[in-house]
């Protein structure tokens, strides 16, 4: 679908990209990875066309159509959310606006026996031909599935998007995108604004979407559900696994084991017939000896070990002060915004070392409390720390405070302690800027550069209470895991706001849910709370259907016929066969393909290989196979798990 061909890119004389080539191919879930300010989004760029690459070139077939969410977006104002999500429907409202045109006409003329008359109600049913076989009369339903599934109400459906924050805004742009089902879906970290449910849901849409996707994300758990394919981003190069994140961790570890093992050999070789090239070359009988093995030597194919990029943040939080043994008490608060009602006499209280939670969909006030406990808006009733409380806040957009006309090195000077100020640029240092570095603005550093300084301001004192409002957006997975290891050492108390799984399983001890303006405890990490949720929402749904079947018996007095009965059990048992016999398939030409990757990266083996005829057609050909036997498997398995 999409070619990269040797394409390089270079800003101000730094290499972004240099040489890189790759294909993107239909049905292809490209997850891009790589440490923040490698190139990912700049990458998306490309591929969008917004950027233009200095060497090389993006091959897009004519009438491809390309959706991508970028991370900064201009937002139109004066719809509803409604017409927004409609504006993305634009062939579809271009036949409808005809229809109507020709339908006004047939209306208003009276020559009922003319040609022309003929002629309007022919094009007014080519039109509505075309609308019903384009899917025009679903798209009503198809918005309101999106919208939905991404934690829009019907009440929400009729407000002008104005009335929204950025995220909520940046889900209507979404939504738009989604419901275009472009041939290529360009994402550029599309859960940062997006809750839990809301996450989970855009993972289910990707799986069934049939278009190729190529997405940014830190969130490993929406990676490993949402991709087949891996492209690793890292000093101006890139590096391409026909895998899922995890998976790809795994390859790249074996990859690079065998690499340095082919490397030894490889040195060993070349050691060995120098000592023979520098043993004859000055005797008369073996001078051309010696100069055939100098050919071969220079004809000899370095095998380069894939490099990793290890930097990584180091740092831990300070010791927390001494503070008494309740660390903040919520009594009866309420916050509302103007006639919307976002929290009612909500109540809470958290002991000196308790590492807590806030989950929920987005708008049902955790930032809000959030805000409220730090005194930054005005609420109704009681908040108040405890004794020799002190407290420190990272807000959800805390990189939008920081001077764009500073260096990073005065950012930190200026927020530094009378103890810290001694210890600036080692702190600075553990955040990923050192050297020159230090000198760059803020305004030229990347989302994930921003949300470090961010952090490092925040490790300038220390705090025996911490809330942190979303703390991992548009931070990359290595320090996702850093900061995650750094709070679950942090000896003071912690409120964290966020929607990543991931990052929060095991890091805190209680979990609470924000729903309908109150607040609910879950004991446990956010796994328990979500196998918790599930058992709820089975228990309700397992209640709907005893009341629908109860009703359905009252009502004909049928049961199911020992027929019926039967013939359900042998499709459970066709189904269960075809399940096992799709995955026995999978398995074996899964290892194939590993086995044929493995070799792929031993040189010796990789020549002998790509000399055999249509080497790489079958290699393809099994690829396409793989993925249309996981398709089969899948639905087939959300058969028997219907049926059952």
């Amino acid at each position: 679908m999409v070619s990269v061909n040797n394409l390089s890119l270079y800003f101000g004389g730094q290499d972004i990209f240099k040489d890189i080539s790759f294909m993107v191919n239909k049905g292809d879930k490209i997850g891009l990875t790589g440490k923040n300010g490698a190139g990912k989004s700049t990458l998306l760029k490309v591929l969008a066309k917004d950027l233009t690459p200095n060497r090389g070139n993006v091959s897009v077939p004519n009438g491809l159509i390309v959706g991508f969410l970028r991370q900064d977006l201009e937002f139109e104002d004066g719809r509803t959310v409604l017409e927004e999500a409609q504006t993305a429907f634009e062939f579809l409202n271009d036949v409808e606006t005809r229809m109507n045109d020709a339908n006004k006409k047939l209306t208003e003329r009276t020559d009922y026996e003319s040609e022309a008359y003929l002629d309007i109600i022919n094009e007014f049913n080519e039109l509505e031909e075309r609308f019903r076989m384009a899917g025009g009369n679903d798209t009503a339903a198809e918005i309101n599935q999106v919208l939905s599934g991404l934690g829009f109400t019907q009440y929400d459906f009729e407000r002008q998007t104005t009335e929204f924050s950025g995220g909520w805004r940046m889900r209507i742009e979404l939504a738009k995108i989604l419901l275009m089902k472009p041939d290529l879906l360009l994402l550029d970290e599309p859960t940062n604004h997006l809750d839990i449910e809301s996450i989970m849901w855009l993972e289910r849409w990707l799986k069934n979407y049939s278009g190729a996707v190529v997405l940014v994300s830190h969130d490993r758990l929406f990676l490993d559900a949402s991709t087949n394919r891996t492209i690793e981003v890292a000093f101006s190069s890139i590096n391409d696994y026909k895998a899922s994140f995890t998976k790809y961790l795994t390859l790249r570890e074996d990859r690079v084991l065998k690499q340095i093992q082919a490397k030894k050999n490889q040195d060993k070789f070349i050691e060995e017939t120098k000592v023979l090239i520098n043993k004859f070359r000055a005797k008369k009988n073996k001078a051309a000896f010696a100069q055939t093995l100098i050919k071969k030597l220079e004809r000899l194919e370095i095998i380069q070990i894939e490099q990793e990029d290890v930097a990584r943040m180091q740092f831990r939080f300070p010791p927390a002060p001494h503070s008494g043994k309740i660390s903040l008490k919520i009594d009866e608060a309420s916050k509302s915004f103007n006639d919307l009602k976002v929290l009612d006499k909500v109540n809470l209280e958290i002991v000196k070392g308790d590492k807590i939670a806030f989950v929920g969909k987005n708008g049902e006030g955790k930032s809000t409390l959030a805000k409220m406990i730090v005194n930054e808006i005005e609420f109704d009733g009681d908040i108040e720390l405890g004794h020799q409380v002190k407290m420190g806040y990272y807000a959800q957009n805390q990189a939008e405070f920081l001077d764009e006309n500073l260096t990073v090195l005065e950012t930190i000077e200026q927020a530094a302690t009378e103890d810290t100020s001694a210890r600036v640029r080692s702190i600075l240092g553990s955040f990923l800027f050192s050297n020159d570095e230090v000198k760059k603005k803020v305004k030229v550093l990347s989302g994930g550069e921003r949300a470090r300084v961010a952090l490092c301001k925040l490790l300038l004192e220390p705090y025996n209470l911490l809330i942190m409002d979303e703390p991992t957006n548009h931070l990359d997975i290595t320090s996702k895991e850093l900061l995650k290891k750094a709070l679950a050492k942090y000896d003071g108390s912690l409120i964290v706001v966020s929607h990543d799984r991931e990052f929060l399983q095991g890091l805190t001890e209680k979990v609470y849910e924000f729903k309908s303006q109150n607040i609910k405890e879950y004991i446990g990490d956010i796994d328990t709370f979500l196998d918790e949720k599930d058992l709820e929402n089975f228990k309700q749904l397992e209640s709907s259907q005893k009341e629908q079947k109860n009703t359905k018996q009252d009502k004909s007095g049928v049961q199911l016929s020992y027929a019926n009965q039967k013939a359900r059990k042998k499709k459970i048992k066709k189904l269960q066969n075809r399940v096992s016999k799709l995955e026995q398939e999978i398995e074996n030409l899964d290892k194939l393909q590993m086995q044929i990757d493995a070799d792929l990266a031993i040189p010796e083996k990789f020549k002998e290989l790509s000399q055999k005829d249509g080497f790489f057609a079958e290699y393809e050909k099994n690829q396409q196979k793989l993925q249309k036997l996981e398709a089969e498997w899948e639905k087939a398995a959300v058969q028997l798990e219907a049926i059952k």
